[in-house]
C-alpha cells in the first residue's frame, strides 16, 4: 500500500486580479475559519500577482501554498509557474484538484472568478487542501496507484526540483546566448552605459546589457515588454503603478505598453527582452531629474 501521509499547508498566500477579487475573498474566508493562516496580497493584474505569489509560495518551503485568481484562472497560473518550485494548476471541478495535487503535487492553486461559484471553489480549495501526493483520484479510478506508476510519481519532484536552476559550464550552453552568437551589441544612444544586441525582429527581443551605476531616466514603449534578468542586479520603479521591483538572476518582469518606469543598475547586468513590434523609446525626464529622484529615494 502506498504511503500517503502530507505535510498539511499550515499558510496560504492568497491574491487576485479584478476578475478574481470577488472569489478569492470568498475563498480566504473559508481558509480563516478552517484556522489556516492566510497572508492575502490583495489585487493587481494578473501578472503581477501570479508572479509576487509564485515567489513567497517558492520561498516559503512544503507547508506553504498558494491561491491565485482571475477571469479563467489561467493568467495567473502561467504567471506563478515562471518562478522555479512553484507548480500551479487551474482547476474548476474537484475532481481536477484532486488529480493535480495526487500526479502533480502542486502546490498553488488557481480558479476561475467568471465560471466558478463560491460553493464549487470552496468544493476545490477543500479537495486541494485534503489530497496527499500518490494518494486514489479520478485520474487512477479511485485506485491504488501500481508500483511502476508510483515509482515515477517520486521521480517526477527531485526532476521538477531541477527546473529553473542554473547549469554548469560543462553543460548546454545557453539556448539564448547560442541565438545572438553572430550580433554584434550597439550602444543605445540616449541611454548611456546601455548597449543593445537584437536576437531576432517582428516579434523583436535583444539581450541589453548596462554598465553598473547606470540610470535609465522615465520613460515609455509603445509595446509591453518582457524581461528576464541573466545577471546582475536592477531596481525598476513602475511609476504609472507606483511600484518598485529588484530584480537580479533569473528574475522576471512584465511592463505593460504605456507605463513610464525608471531604472537603476546595481551591477554590471544583461538582460532578455522580448516586445511585439518595431523599438521606441520616449523619454519623461532627463538623466539628471532621473538621479537626483534616486538620490531622494536612497536618502
Amino acid at each position: 500500500m502506498a504511503d500517503h501521509t502530507t505535510t498539511q499547508p499550515l499558510k496560504f498566500i492568497t491574491g487576485a486580479d479584478s476578475s478574481g477579487s470577488s472569489i478569492k475573498d470568498a475563498l480566504v474566508s473559508h481558509l480563516r475559519s478552517l484556522n489556516i493562516d492566510v497572508e492575502d496580497l490583495g489585487e493587481a493584474p494578473y501578472y503581477t500577482i501570479g508572479e509576487k505569489i509564485g515567489r513567497r509560495v517558492s520561498a516559503g518551503g512544503s507547508t506553504t501554498r498558494g491561491l491565485v485568481a482571475c477571469g479563467t484562472g489561467v493568467g495567473v497560473q502561467i504567471f506563478a509557474n515562471k518562478v522555479p518550485g512553484v507548480y500551479a494548476a487551474t482547476c474548476v471541478t474537484a475532481d481536477e484538484a484532486k488529480n493535480t495535487r495526487s500526479i502533480n503535487n502542486a502546490n498553488v492553486l488557481a480558479v476561475s472568478g467568471i465560471s466558478t461559484p463560491p460553493e464549487t471553489a470552496i468544493e476545490i480549495l477543500e479537495t486541494f487542501i485534503n489530497t496527499p501526493f500518490k494518494s486514489p483520484c479520478p485520474a487512477s479510478g479511485n485506485k491504488e496507484y501500481a508500483p511502476e506508476v508510483e515509482d515515477f510519481l517520486n521521480k517526477s519532484i527531485p526532476e521538477m526540483e531541477k527546473i529553473g536552476k542554473s547549469t554548469s559550464e560543462s553543460e548546454e550552453a545557453c539556448a539564448i546566448c547560442c541565438l545572438a552568437k553572430n550580433r554584434e551589441f550597439v550602444p543605445v544612444e540616449i541611454m548611456p552605459g546601455g548597449m543593445m544586441k537584437i536576437v531576432r525582429e517582428s516579434p523583436t527581443s535583444a539581450i541589453i546589457r548596462f554598465e553598473a551605476g547606470s540610470v535609465e531616466p522615465a520613460h515609455h514603449h509603445s509595446f509591453g515588454h518582457d524581461l528576464f534578468v541573466m545577471k546582475g542586479k536592477k531596481t525598476v520603479w513602475n511609476l504609472s503603478k507606483k511600484e518598485k521591483y529588484d530584480l537580479s538572476d533569473g528574475d522576471y518582469l512584465f511592463t505593460p505598453a504605456g507605463d513610464i518606469h525608471r531604472v537603476k543598475y546595481l551591477e554590471d547586468t544583461e538582460f532578455f527582452l522580448k516586445w511585439d513590434g518595431p523599438w521606441d523609446i520616449i523619454l519623461d525626464e532627463d538623466l539628471q531629474s532621473a538621479k537626483a529622484a534616486i538620490a531622494k529615494e536612497d536618502s
